[in-house]
């Protein structure tokens, strides 16, 4: 959830609950002042009641509910001198202009004793709660409008007033998600003069500026590494070539040179695997276009056919569609040539590779000589070396590395006696990382 509507959740809920505390707090006084003030007529119509009847006996024989609203009966002596004033909330059949029938209507009454000529009556008064009622629903409408009104005024705030205070914040973000070291060239930079959001461009940007300079270092390492180490590499190749070419070298010495020449043909290549894979580390290849999967294995199939057929290898590939992503030719070109080497290498003398090409998904199998390797451990780097001493050991942790940098996955499993390695390409877009 974005911080703008994190914000407005919490202070909607909250103005709700201040709102609905008003509310109650409102209801309860308004219905008390409500009351308080039917209860101050009801003892005033008492009082006219009672000496109205000191002049018109016949007042005291009204025993029912009429228009005038109030009844009296006798009572004894001692209930009415024990009796005190009651006002009550109640019930009482009523019937108005527009009812065809009489009908229970809430009403507020006070119950009272009075002596009249030594006489003594209970006093029941009524007075009528229906507009009183009706003015409470319309107070309690008005505050849920009220509610309204005031979200609706938050989200116009929200999308308008905090908008626009959280632009600077959100433009450094754009501009963080856009960085790529080695490719931008600029820091962040946001106009604004709050002072937060200052002091949060200037720490980005010391960050930014370590990492740049890390960056360029390492580069710069990489590059000198490779030279240096190239360089006496070839210088070595080429004098042992020229030694073994040599008419005065016997046979003893030549297999001595053959073994250190295939000593410093293996550090060639893990020299270059290794800057390889720091170069995919630190996203070095930036020709990304839309590669043909499909293409790609059929190059490296006619590549390696003749190592195939020699061993007596036959490779199948069942192209379901076709596979297309955007990446780097050369990586696209490592990636599967080091899957299908990886099979070539690893399958015994008249085994089976079967290469399938879906439209999301790369699967090569290829016939295993022993059981099921050892699961993730098979994509760390050196693996393979520690078994076999004339190679690198870094052809899967490129694989992985690649698919890494693309967002793609890798997975190893073992089925039917043949292992077998997956590509789940995800769906992804013209990328200059």
């Amino acid at each position: 959830m974005k911080l703008l509507n994190k914000s407005i959740s919490y202070l909607s809920l909250s103005i709700l609950a201040i709102v609905t505390l008003w509310a109650i707090i409102f209801y309860v006084n308004m219905l008390q002042e409500i009351k308080s003030s039917i209860d101050e007529g009801l003892e005033n119509y008492k009082r006219l009641i009672i000496k109205n009847a000191e002049h018109d006996p016949s007042i005291l024989t009204k025993n029912y509910f009429d228009e005038s609203f109030f009844t009296i009966h006798p009572i004894e002596k001692q209930e009415a001198l024990a009796f005190k004033d009651q006002y009550l909330d109640t019930i009482i059949a009523m019937q108005d202009a527009d009812d065809q029938a009489l009908e229970p209507e809430p009403v507020r009454m006070l119950v009272s004793a009075f002596e009249s000529n030594g006489k003594f009556y209970r006093l029941k008064v009524a007075n009528s709660m229906v507009e009183e009622d009706d003015l409470i629903g319309e107070l309690l409408w008005d505050v849920v409008w009220l509610y309204l009104v005031l979200i609706i005024g938050i989200l116009v705030i929200n999308n308008i007033v905090l908008k626009k205070l959280w632009h600077p914040f959100y433009s450094l973000l754009a501009q963080l998600k856009s960085f790529r070291l080695g490719t931008s060239h600029e820091l962040v930079r946001t106009n604004t003069t709050v002072k937060e959001f200052m002091d949060l461009e200037s720490s980005m940007n010391h960050l930014l500026q370590q990492n740049i300079n890390a960056f360029e270092r390492q580069k710069e390492f990489v590059g000198n590494a490779s030279h240096e180490l190239q360089t006496p590499l070839a210088i070595i190749t080429n004098k042992l070539e020229l030694l073994l070419e040599n008419a005065w070298v016997n046979a003893k010495e030549a297999e001595s040179m053959s073994e250190i020449y295939q000593i410093v043909q293996r550090l060639i290549r893990l020299n270059n695997s290794l800057l390889l894979l720091t170069k995919i580390e630190n996203k070095q290849f930036f020709d990304n276009r839309l590669v043909s999967i499909n293409e790609t294995v059929d190059q490296c199939v006619r590549d390696l056919e003749d190592m195939a057929t020699f061993r007596k290898i036959k490779i199948t590939v069942n192209a379901i569609s076709p596979l297309k992503t955007y990446v780097d030719i050369y990586l696209a070109n490592i990636l599967v040539g080091n899957l299908v080497k990886n099979a070539v290498h690893h399958t015994s003398g008249k085994g089976n590779i079967i290469i399938h090409i879906t439209e999301a998904k790369l699967q090569v199998q290829n016939t295993a000589a022993d059981g099921p390797l050892e699961g993730e451990l098979i994509f760390s780097r050196f693996y393979g070396s520690r078994k076999e001493t004339g190679r690198s050991g870094l052809g899967l942790s490129i694989v992985r590395a690649i698919a890494d940098l693309y967002g793609h996955r890798v997975q190893y499993g073992f089925d039917h006696g043949m292992h077998s390695f997956e590509i789940f390409f995800s769906p992804n877009k013209p990328s200059k990382t």
